[in-house]
């Protein structure tokens, strides 16, 4: 067996490097498996036991996300997160082992005055100490206050459960009056997550304890409850909220506007008209939308009166729409008589109807069979100098052959003309329909004929017209044939032609009279709800939303199954949003099939809260949620990284059994992956196991691609192991992906582990993993290990002969050994293989290193007569050799060459061109380069200026760098940061302080991100220059205006300010630093540590010294004594004698004035026993003490030094004296 990773750490056994898993694999090669082969088929066994593979690899992969859970954590790991958030409010807790009610106090109110926004990480780690408090012993009680500060954070970042429970507990009770703002944001944070009763048992909670709500959380509440249509509730929060005070606003016109439309819409009009008049007290009038609402709730209940009534009350006259919709319901319920009577009352309001008014009135006169009504009502707009609508005139025409006149048709239509209206195509299906009716068969035809000069119809030579006209007014040509009657009586003839034939219809008479009286019917007030349903079966949805405006036009209202037939047609959620705008019911009364629609494309479109709120309705009225409506609200929830919402809807989701359906699970693994998600990832995993049994291999393979591609190979390893202890014998796509996915996340070794288990299992990777493993042992100088590897994948897969080739290629000539790589270049062209580009612009690379210009030179020439690609490395690495020997004219031959040869844009060429003239430190190729440049007519790029300012920059010519970066700044365009750091750096080396400050305020203005050595360099030399104050302020304005980048270090700077006797101000770059994330160097606590000693701060320097070791930094022996040493003036010997020993722990040894500095502390406190202790201590470390301590002790310790030899001991004075070189004498145990 060839082990790969042995060879590669030789000294060790190759088993005992694998991790405890790939181990167990390797020691049961002949396990009884089944095989889920890629090869083989995919229905595998179905006692595969896949119960709790979730839960199995979420807790042995508990350590991919160490950092995330925030429960049952020790005090100090709470503290060491939260210091990196706010070092200077934790700093004082580093020695606080048992926390007080005050300390808590302390700790929230820090971080409440300090923080602006609260992060959900840091706030679960001060409710993780909040409880840990709680649990340090039984009688421990918060403050009330503390409390209140916590549920307020809680809320604030969204963990409304946990502050809800707070809001509960026995400790806030004698302040909950005072908790108003957290009651109302927990209002508002109940609703964001959809928990509508939880967010109304708060709001009921608090009105019960006389607190009035935030305004924020009053519309947060009603508008949730809007959407949602749940008008019993909504109507009682609103009048709360109007008997609040509340309600007048011009904010509060929507709320108001919704409320009435839905309290309508439910049939409770009377209260949505008391609600109007409250408002109206305000001084508020009613907008449109609010008459229009309870104008159809009237409506719906035939309570014209009230409405009439209602108009009187407000004082407001309808406009056209409302007063349409009036007439259109009157004349459907009551006739067109009263809906006559009741539009002249509504006149008397100021309505002023318009011809589509008056045209209501026409056509359900024409449907009453009044036709001298009609003519009234036409002449009644001719007089208002208005022009009858096309769809008066069709009434007008149905009514008129509906009474046999069909000889005045053409009068209609000489008026229509007159009047400039032009018929449509019911026009001419009116005249077909009474035509036929009368039998005017000559009349048919010319209709016809008219019908082909509009362009309606277009008849072939052969066709006939009056079986056109059949078929256009409902017929098939087969239901009626015109026959002549042959028999001499004409019995059977119904009409005459012009030459006197007598002629009869060949149909059912009664059913063709009934379908043209039905044409007739439907034109004189057309139903343009079932026009829309019909136009919704073609796939013409322009002229279906024409028929949506011409429903609102006449009074009408879409019903739902128009809305729905529609709905179902649409893609644009503007165009979704108006239908639902213009219906009449709620949305919820859709049909399921709809509503699940809907849910997807607001998914689809990226409206996760339309879709989620919608959805929400639709689980709280039992409607069925289709699964791909589930799969499709996943998807938008994990584009947008939203854990919580996700784990909500995926939890309801498993109680309906859903499981993604064929491309959904891949897709949905993807996002899940990239979100890092694993534990939801794994349980999504198991559910379409569930769902799926018989499709195990490919729901594994699918999983396990996307945890390698996401940086979670670790956890892909674990499931491999799970699927091994299950009896599943894995495939080398297994193996293979699991390689891919360590040298993504560049963990080389690993990945040489899972090569191993595949040769030991005579498994051969794919040919590209081949290329990254032989890459790699390539670049680390392994060339033996990989010249095995290399005939391994040749033995096992021939084809593989030239990607394997290309990498050995690329690799030796990457690690220096271009010959080598060049004889195997030509090896392989000389077995009539064409190596990739790759090899060629490596070769290139290479040549480029050596200096070797003229195989450059043959390479290049047989690149272009080969057409390969030239990629923008090589040319850089031409350009590079050219430019060394300061071969100006080469240079810019070689890149006219690239121009004529590649797809590079000249300006890239110029700039990589003007980059290498520029290391050659010559300013007169420098300007030849920028000359050439110009010449060709090229605008320079923020590439462009930043090469030629560092150009002259290396040319020592510092005006014309800052000439370049200056312009480049009035342009607009921005300096890179290296460029900002030289030109900075140059200034302020060389005396020019002043242009520094001044670039650097230019950088200020514009708000650009100071780099960490601009800064250090600035602050640096103002302190050379004794402007100290002005380096403060400068950091400061850093500071607050944020424009610090990420990765800082204030290190030296921190020393310097010490050194200037503002440690204030190094405090506060370490903490800085250490917001950033950022480990300060030991030096910086050491220097802060002293300077606080010196200024008598030993209870802050204390706690940056306890700061110093739990972040693993070792104090040096200065400060170490330092702190011992103030300690002991400041009597506390205690603490000093404490620090000695830890400092000895570290394995440091302390001066001997440091040892004298405790034990004189301890003798003036006349301290015996632990002047003796620490004497020892000295005496151990190899320090002997000075004579005044030697006598006082051994004057202090002659009677215990007496007191020890009578009990037969050896006493400490005999041992100290010993230490001095005085042995003890025997006495004689015999006398005389």
């Amino acid at each position: 067996m060839f082990q790969i990773f042995s060879l590669l750490q030789p000294n060790k056994p190759l088993i005992k490097q694998f991790p405890l898993i790939l181990t167990q694999i390797l020691s049961h090669p002949q396990k009884n498996c089944y095989s889920i082969e890629a090869s083989s088929t995919n229905h595998t066994r179905k006692d595969f036991n896949f119960s709790e593979i979730a839960k199995t690899v979420i807790s042995k992969c508990s350590h991919i996300n160490k950092g995330e859970n925030y429960s049952n954590l020790s005090l100090k790991d709470y503290f060491v997160k939260l210091s990196n958030i706010s070092p200077e409010i934790i700093r004082r807790f580093w020695r606080v082992s048992v926390l007080k009610p005050q300390d808590v106090l302390e700790l929230l109110l820090g971080f409440e005055s300090n923080i602006v926004t609260y992060n959900v990480k840091e706030v679960e780690c001060l409710w993780g100490i909040f409880k840990w408090a709680n649990e340090q012993n039984k009688g421990f009680e918060h403050f009330p206050q503390s409390c209140k500060i916590m549920a307020s954070m809680l809320v604030e970042v969204g963990l409304c459960k946990e502050a809800d429970y707070l809001l509960s507990r026995r400790e806030i009770q004698g302040v909950l009056l005072d908790c108003h703002e957290v009651f109302s944001d927990l209002i508002e944070g109940y609703v964001g997550e959809f928990d509508l009763d939880r967010a109304v048992s708060v709001y009921e909670r608090m009105r019960g304890l006389r607190l009035v709500p935030s305004v924020s959380s009053y519309h947060a509440l009603l508008k949730y409850l809007v959407e949602l249509n749940e008008t019993r509730l909504m109507y009682r929060v609103y009048v709360d909220f109007i008997e609040t005070g509340f309600g007048g606003s011009a904010k509060d016109k929507g709320f108001h506007e919704d409320v009435v439309r839905l309290l309508c819409m439910d049939g409770r009009v009377q209260e949505a008209r008391d609600l109007v008049k409250k408002v109206v007290d305000y001084g508020v009038k009613p907008s449109t939308l609010i008459i229009d609402a309870i104008t159809r709730g009237y409506c719906e209940k035939k309570d014209y009166n009230d409405l009439l009534s209602f108009f009187a009350e407000i004082r407001i006259a309808p406009d056209a729409i409302v007063g349409k919709k009036i007439l259109y319901s009157l004349c459907k319920n009551f006739g067109v008589d009263e809906a006559s009577v009741f539009m002249q009352n509504l006149e008397e309001l100021g309505f002023c109807p318009d011809e589509i008014a008056l045209g209501i009135l026409i056509g359900f006169s024409c449907l009453e069979g009044k036709l001298k009504n009609t003519l009234v009502y036409v002449s009644e707009i001719l007089s208002r100098s208005l022009k009858p609508n096309v769809y008066s005139y069709n009434a007008l025409l149905s009514g008129i052959f509906k009474e046999g006149m069909w000889m005045h048709s053409r009068e209609i239509l000489v008026e229509m003309n007159d009047a400039g209206v032009t018929p449509d195509l019911s026009t001419f299906r009116i005249l077909l329909a009474g035509f036929c009716k009368a039998r005017k068969f000559d009349e048919v035809k010319a209709v016809i004929h008219e019908m082909e000069d509009f362009n309606f119809v277009k008849l072939s030579s052969m066709e006939d017209p009056i079986s056109r006209a059949f078929v256009l007014v409902g017929f098939s040509p087969s239901d009626v044939k015109i026959r002549r009657d042959n028999d001499k009586g004409f019995c059977k003839t119904e009409f005459f032609d012009n030459l006197g034939n007598g002629l009869y219809l060949d149909t059912d008479l009664d059913e063709y009279d009934k379908r043209l009286d039905k044409v007739l019917h439907d034109a004189m007030m057309p139903d343009f709800n079932s026009i829309v349903i019909e136009k919704c079966h073609s796939s013409d949805i322009k002229g279906t939303l024409l028929m949506v405006d011409e429903i609102e036009k006449w009074g009408q209202e879409m019903s739902l199954l128009a809305s729905s037939s529609l709905l179902n047609r649409l893609s644009s959620v503007k165009t979704i949003n108006r239908i639902l705008e213009v219906m009449s019911k709620s949305v919820y009364q859709l049909d399921q099939k709809t509503l699940n629609l809907l849910v997807r494309i607001y998914s689809n479109k990226g409206l996760g809260l339309l879709a989620k709120t919608l959805f929400e309705g639709m689980v709280r009225r039992g409607h069925e949620i289709e699964y791909n409506t589930y799969s499709a609200l996943l998807f938008d929830i994990c584009k947008k990284g939203d854990l919580r919402s996700f784990q909500y809807f995926y939890k309801l989701a498993q109680k309906s059994n859903w499981s993604p359906e064929g491309n959904d699970s891949k897709a949905l693994f993807g996002y899940i992956c990239q979100n890092k998600w694993l534990n939801e990832a794994l349980e999504l995993f198991e559910t379409i196991l569930f769902a799926n049994p018989y499709n195990i291999l490919d729901t594994f393979h699918l999983l396990l691609e996307e945890l390698c591609s996401r940086g979670l190979t670790s956890a892909g390893c674990v499931l491999m192991e799970e699927f091994f202890n299950r009896d599943a014998l894995l495939d080398h796509m297994v193996y293979s992906r699991l390689i891919s996915g360590f040298f993504r996340e560049k963990k080389f070794k690993e990945a040489f582990e899972i090569l191993d288990i595949m040769l030991f299992k005579n498994l051969s990777p794919p040919p590209d993993v081949w290329v990254q493993l032989i890459t790699y042992l390539c670049k680390t100088e392994k060339f033996e290990k990989a010249l095995e590897l290399k005939d391994i994948c040749l033995r096992d897969q021939p084809s593989a002969v030239l990607p394997i080739q290309c990498a050995f290629i690329n690799g030796l000539c990457k690690s220096g050994r271009v010959e080598e790589s060049t004889r195997l270049f030509k090896d392989v062209l000389s077995k009539g293989l064409f190596p990739d580009v790759n090899s060629f612009n490596t070769l290139i690379e290479g040549y480029c290193g050596k200096k070797n210009l003229k195989r450059v030179v043959e390479l290049l020439g047989f690149m272009i007569r080969n057409n390969v690609s030239i990629s923008v490395s090589s040319y850089g690495n031409m350009a590079c050799l050219v430019c060394k020997d300061e071969k100006f004219f080469p240079a810019l031959n070689l890149k006219e060459l690239m121009l004529r040869v590649t797809n590079l844009p000249e300006l890239v060429l110029h700039n990589i061109m003007i980059f290498h003239v520029s290391l050659t430190r010559n300013g007169f190729l420098l300007d030849a380069t920028i000359d050439a440049l110009k010449n060709k007519g090229l605008e320079f790029d923020d590439v462009t200026y930043n090469f030629v300012a560092h150009g002259f920059l290396l040319c020592n010519d510092i005006s014309r760098s800052l000439h370049y970066l200056r312009t480049m700044i009035r342009r607009d365009l921005k300096p890179s940061n290296r460029s900002l750091r030289e030109v900075i750096s140059w200034l302020c080396h060389n005396g020019e302080l002043d242009q520094a400050l001044s670039l650097s305020r230019e950088m200020e203005s514009r708000n650009w991100i100071h780099s960490s050595v601009v800064q250090n360099i600035i602050v640096q030399a103002l302190l050379n220059n004794g402007q100290l104050q002005e380096g403060v302020e400068f950091l400061n304005r850093m500071e607050l205006k944020g424009l610090m980048p990420e990765n800082i270090s204030y290190d030296y700077l921190i020393k310097r300010f010490c050194q200037h006797s503002r440690v204030d101000k190094a405090v506060d770059l370490l903490n800085v630093m250490l917001r950033k994330k950022i480990l300060p160097e030991s030096t910086s606590y050491d220097y802060i540590i002293q300077g606080l000693c010196e200024r008598r701060k030993m209870d802050i320097a204390l706690d940056f010294y306890t700061e110093m070791l739990d972040k693993e930094l070792k104090p040096s022996v200065i400060t170490w004594d330092r702190i011992i040493c103030y300690l002991c003036e400041e009597g506390r010997v205690g603490e000093a004698e404490k620090l000695l020993k830890s400092m000895i722990g570290f394995g440091e040894t302390p001066r001997r004035e440091t040892f004298n500095a405790v034990i004189s502390k301890y003798r003036g406190e006349k301290n015996i026993s632990k002047t003796s202790e620490v004497l020892k201590v000295m005496q151990q470390k190899g320090y002997e003490p000075d004579f005044d301590t030697h006598w006082s002790v051994i004057s202090n310790l002659s009677s215990s030094s007496k007191k020890d030899d009578s009990n037969g001991n050896s006493g400490f004075l005999s041992g100290l004296l010993s230490g001095f070189g005085f042995t003890q004498k025997k006495r004689d145990s015999k006398t005389g």
